[in-house]
């Protein structure tokens, strides 16, 4: 499992690609490179490569959809405090979807939306389930 903050690979496209960076930015810590293989999104804009905080190497990207495709992302993001993180999703402009929850077994989680309607998950998993 990745670290804080960090998650596998994943892809977020959007119409609003600038707007997402501020956002990920902003509640995450991510960073943002262009794609050295040359990759474009739908309006010829280049991929974006997504790092996250203690990652070595890309862990995602930022396609640019140019409105060509309907917006997207899928993933889940494991973080330190949903509630905070909550907060500072609304903060940056994003909203809480589902508030957090748990299950029985003691994961915890909530949906979000993006500024630019995305929805996607955060999570902690149950103490000492890392």
């Amino acid at each position: 499992m990745s670290g804080i903050n960090g998650i596998g690979w994943f892809e977020v496209a959007t119409d609003q690609p600038a707007a997402a960076e501020r956002f990920y930015g902003d509640v995450f810590g991510w960073t943002f490179g262009d794609d050295t293989g040359g990759a474009t999104g739908a309006d010829d804009t280049a991929y974006r490569m997504v790092t996250t905080p203690g990652g070595e190497r890309p862990a995602g990207g930022i396609w640019p959809t140019g409105g060509k495709t309907p917006n997207y992302a899928i993933f889940y993001v494991l973080v330190a405090d949903l509630a905070a993180t909550c907060k500072s999703a609304e903060a940056a402009g994003g909203k809480v979807l589902l508030a957090p929850q748990t299950t029985p077994d003691g994961l915890s989680f909530a949906h979000l939306l993006d500024p630019s309607g995305n929805h996607f998950g955060i999570f902690t998993p149950p103490t000492g389930g890392e």
